[in-house]
């Protein structure tokens, strides 16, 4: 499993310190106790209600009595009922991680870090009991995944302590007494620690298994069918950056993969690659397949994080985890989008409700369990083109639930779940429907979809030569839908380089082009990080024919699709075949420069990496201006990286700007290696300054950075203003008339001033220690939220409610969970600083407290003028879209 993420909510950490802390029980202590309590009330009265209370443990909830969480700490969609049939006893039973049924409908059970377990389901409204749990005979440990086919269960072994091979398991009866006992090793894959060998699921044809797998496994020889074609790389036109904390440092790609498998275990086949750490999968009734991926948490707010996010899983398709600061952006051409992204979270199993005796809305969901906040999430899909769109709704909740499997029961139609993990409490649960709605069976009906029809076309040429496929899949390199694209440049990277790449330099339509010449360079290219002593020199005339055709296009010309792919496939080319002669890299430069920046984020993005690497004498100017100007760090961030190593177009005065913005980025805040990346940029660019600039900025580049709390850095822009107690009813009368015409810059820039983003996700940018806003125009109307500002603590989502412990030391804490680990349990005690924790031994803590104070502070309007504030109502409400009606002119 992964690591449990940073940014786990509050009400996560009040209640697993509730069910399994074990309060001291001596009585010579109670003195020194009321002491500690009445320090702690006092610490807290100037920023709580006086009336806070005091949270008691539920009757049984302590470790050492093996209680898993109690179904009143549990709330499930409306009708929907929750039983715990089975608290594990962990000492005996271990921490419980998988779920399937055997040939009888029995369920079978894995102990992350020991054997399998067997059980009978019991009635309903009766419980399992220790003697209904038959451990499985079978030398078997360490199952991350199991599946019940071909009579027999198939494994997938992920063994953290390497007591035995990680790999794929066949385990059968080898008398027929009904006992699983004979366990053979199909094929050894090798894996590190977490991040390894997953799931195992059956392929929509039934005639074999995907295996997941994360990127601590090593690939073992794949077969040349494969519809990966294996030609990855880093692709970075810039050095990449690596963890800062050294997390997978030299791990390069193709990162985790999910392959199909036959069932002897010997014939392996990449489906797709780029994955940080899926630990499940699933296939819907099109046949389609589905993960939940979750990013670095380190990087926290920096420009390359990526949320956890729901990915659906194509033929060939490529999903961009990288190391450290090497990630894919899903506006990449050479990379997938997520269909969902989820937010925070530690990404554990999935499955269809197919079979589930559910209302027919629940039949078809996509259920996705997320470990660290407890939350068993329904997806409910719905086409569009060839892939995807995703809502998502929470099913079932609970505190502390770090929930690991689940699965629909064939015959009682049931979702059963387990919760455990890294050794903690874990237990068996089942859902039923209770309500009034209709259970009857939803039928599938399989309805057109065009583009999903093409996609499957395209694909049947992936990992196949074909005569017929250059033809075919040519003309769907300008097809509007991306997953298409995607599919027809695949299917032509699968064919003879020698019957397409004339074609790909000479092609008139520059929509097919983009995409046919980011096809040749990665066929045709070695990623430098990948060479390998036996591979070719670099083949000049290739390169030359490239950038040929890369400058004979008109890119003012292109859509925003086709201009991202064009500088990724020039990024891609200078990457594999190096740097060209100078008059190459004049026309380059000749042709970019004109484009830079753009409108888009994005574009600017690839523009600012290729125009800095290629020493544009006006890239610095132009980067610096943005630097100043961008709204987020995230952005300012992205650009500060890009021009690192740049030497052409400086002046003292931009020079001067670039090293007082690293000053200024030593307050901004974000994950365990921000700091570190924010060095390594600074280092960078200190190696690019000739001798006479380092002497002449010698005082600059010594100074230290001044370094402020999060309210002070972010309001500067406000300081000298005189404040202004706004009211609520002043304020919304004003958004009924007033919220028209309003500047969208303004609003952006008063978004960022005011500390928003430092604990809001909103438009892929921001932390995520609130509730991510990019949606809240359809969640709240202008006057609700003013509300939400004005009185931060009117109503409080119990997700970011903070909680202050006490120990028996006497020490006060406040703040959210970010970790646990054994008796270990860490606090965030600064929503602004994720670095900012605390650990505390939770057999040491004596009492908790739920904080009825939001965490975000009130007065956030008050030095903000009227206008500013209806700005920042119209940024939010309109998503941060520029062309929505608030802004028209």
């Amino acid at each position: 499993m992964k690591s449990l993420s940073w940014f786990t909510t509050a009400c996560l950490a009040l209640s697993i310190a509730l069910c399994c802390v074990c309060l001291s029980p001596e009585a010579s202590a109670q003195n020194a106790r009321k002491e500690r309590k009445q320090r702690a009330r006092a610490a807290q009265k100037a920023n709580q209600p006086p009336a806070t209370p005091q949270i008691k443990p539920p009757a049984g909830a302590a470790i050492g009595g093996n209680k898993a969480t109690p179904i009143d700490r549990i709330s499930a969609a409306k009708g929907f009922q929750v039983e715990l049939l089975y608290s594990v006893p962990g000492q005996e039973q271990g921490s419980w991680v998988n779920l399937c049924t055997d040939n009888k409908g029995r369920l079978l059970v894995s102990d992350q870090f020991g054997g399998l377990y067997r059980i009978t389901p019991p009635a309903p409204g009766e419980a399992v009991s220790g003697a209904d749990v038959e451990q499985v005979p079978a030398n078997i440990r360490g199952v991350n995944g199991m599946i019940w086919a071909f009579d027999a269960l198939y494994v997938g072994v992920n063994d953290y302590e390497q007591k035995i091979s990680s790999g794929m398991y066949r385990i059968t009866d080898s008398n027929g007494d009904d006992q699983l006992d004979k366990v053979e090793l199909l094929h050894k894959v090798d894996s590190r620690s977490d991040h390894g060998v997953h799931a195992l699921v059956p392929t929509p044809d039934g005639e074999a298994f995907y295996l997941v797998t994360g990127n601590n496994t090593t690939p073992p020889p794949l077969a040349d069918t494969s519809p990966v074609r294996q030609v990855w790389g880093e692709d970075h036109l810039l050095p990449s950056m690596p963890d800062g904390r050294g997390h997978n440092r030299g791990v390069l790609a193709p990162g985790g993969i999910i392959y199909r498998v036959t069932p002897d275990g010997q014939k392996f086949e990449a489906v797709a690659s780029g994955f940080r750490n899926i630990f499940d999968a699933a296939v819907n009734r099109d046949g389609e397949l589905f993960t939940y991926d979750a990013d670095m948490e380190y990087d926290f707010n920096t420009p390359w994080y990526r949320p956890t996010r729901i990915c659906h899983v194509t033929s060939g398709a490529e999903f961009g985890w990288r190391n450290g600061a090497g990630k894919r952006m899903p506006f990449y051409a050479d990379n997938l989008p997520p269909v969902l992204d989820i937010g925070p979270g530690s990404p554990t199993g999935m499955t269809f409700g197919y079979g589930a005796k559910f209302p027919a809305k629940y039949q078809n969901a996509l259920y996705s369990l997320d470990w660290s906040w407890g939350k068993l999430y329904a997806v409910h899909l719905e086409p569009d083109g060839a892939t995807y769109t995703a809502t998502k709704e929470e099913f079932v909740t609970g505190a502390p639930l770090p929930i690991t499997d689940a699965i629909i029961h064939p015959t009682d139609g049931a979702m059963y779940f387990t919760i455990g993990g890294r050794r903690v409490q874990s237990g068996l649960y089942r859902v039923t429907y209770v309500g009034d709605e209709s259970t009857a069976p939803v039928q599938y009906v399989a309805k057109e979809n065009k583009a999903r029809d093409t996609r499957h076309m395209l694909e049947q040429f992936h990992g196949h030569q074909n005569p017929k496929a250059i033809q075919t899949a040519w003309p769907y390199l300008a097809d509007d839908d991306r997953f298409i694209r995607f599919a027809a440049r695949t299917a032509v990277e699968h064919q003879p380089t020698a019957e397409w790449a004339d074609k790909a330099l000479t092609e008139s339509d520059p929509a097919k082009q983009v995409e046919a010449l980011l096809a040749l360079a990665r066929v045709t290219g070695v990623c430098p990080q990948h060479r390998k002593p036996e591979t070719p020199p670099v083949d000049a005339a290739i390169r030359s024919k490239l950038l040929d055709a890369v400058i004979a296009i008109d890119a003012q010309k292109l859509a925003e699709p086709q201009q991202l792919t064009l500088q990724r496939a020039t990024q891609i080319i200078l990457n594999r075949f190096g740097r060209p002669d100078d008059a190459t890299v004049a026309k380059l430069i000749e042709r970019f420069d004109p484009l830079f920046p753009s409108q888009s984020p994005e574009v600017n993005w690839l523009l600012c990496e290729t125009l800095g690497w290629l020493q544009s004498p006006t890239v610095a100017a132009k980067a610096i201006a943005l630097i100043n100007t961008a709204p987020t760090q995230e952005e300012q961030m992205q650009y500060a990286r890009s021009i690192r190593m740049l030497t052409a177009g400086w002046t003292p005065e931009l020079r001067t700007s670039y090293f007082e913005w690293f000053l200024k980025a030593a307050n901004y805040r974000g994950g365990a290696s921000f700091e570190k990346f924010i060095e390594f940029i600074r280092n960078d660019a200190v190696a690019s300054l000739t001798p006479a600039e380092k002497s002449s900025m010698a005082a600059l580049l010594a100074k230290k950075p001044e370094k402020k709390s999060a309210l002070e850095h972010l309001g500067e822009v406000f300081a000298g203003r005189s404040e202004t107690k706004w009211t609520l009813d002043e304020l919304s009368a004003a958004a009924k008339s007033e919220l028209t015409k309003r500047d969208h810059a303004n609003g952006q820039k008063m978004f960022a001033a005011s500390g928003c983003y430092a604990c809001h996700r909103f438009q892929n940018q921001g932390g995520m220690t609130g509730p991510d806003l990019t949606s809240a125009g359809r969640r709240y109307s202008p006057h609700d939220l003013l509300d939400q500002v004005l009185n931060p603590s009117k109503v409080i989502n119990e997700q970011f409610s903070a909680i202050t412990v006490v120990t028996e030391a006497g020490l006060t804490h406040t703040g959210v969970v970010v970790n646990l680990s054994g008796d270990q349990l860490t606090l965030n005690t600064d929503l602004t600083d994720p670095n900012k924790r605390v650990s505390i031994d939770r057999k040491t803590i004596d009492e908790l407290i739920v904080s009825k104070t939001s965490p975000m502070p009130e007065g956030l309007f008050n030095r903000m003028t009227k206008d500013e504030i209806l700005n920042l109502v119209a940024y939010v409400i309109s998503g941060g879209d520029a062309q929505h009606e608030v802004f028209a002119k």
